[in-house]
């Protein structure tokens, strides 16, 4: 059975197939993946993707021809989200898998009117290359993720 997130417009679900595989987690010594503010860096994935708010789970999840292939997981509080890790199956890796997930979490919560504390360091690196979402960080704890 699945329930509907009013606060992103999206469908959530349980768990998902494939939960058991390995991930590649990314670390803050991992490259951002390609393209972050645009496309899946040129790679052809030949489907389609689809993003899922899975408000139980406390994770948005990205499926790739009905697989999931990644997550960013999350901390909802009264006016901020606190994006805590991000991981993307190893054979999609380098994809812009993350990099897509990211803009709609952060694209959620500006149209939300959400503040974002990116404790993730992928989240955190997209954020700095990516200079029109350091507005959703507030100033007095941008310093601290290195934002300032």
């Amino acid at each position: 059975s699945s329930t509907s997130n009013s606060t992103y417009g999206v469908t959530s679900s349980g768990t998902s197939p494939g939960a058991e595989r390995e991930k590649s987690v990314r670390s803050p010594e991992d490259p951002l993946d390609p393209a972050p503010s645009g496309g899946l860096g040129g790679a052809d994935l030949g489907g389609a993707l689809e993003i899922r708010d899975n408000a139980e789970e406390s994770r948005f999840e990205i499926f790739f021809e009905g697989r999931r292939v990644g997550l960013a997981q999350y901390r909802l509080q009264p006016g901020r989200m606190s994006l805590i890790h991000t991981e993307t199956d190893a054979d999609v890796a380098g994809r812009g898998i993350a990099s897509h997930l990211i803009r709609y979490a952060l694209d959620g919560c500006r149209t939300q009117g959400t503040a974002v504390y990116p404790y993730c360091p992928f989240v955190r690196g997209y954020i700095e290359k990516n200079r029109e979402y350091v507005d959703l960080v507030p100033p007095d704890v941008r310093g601290r993720f290195g934002l300032g």
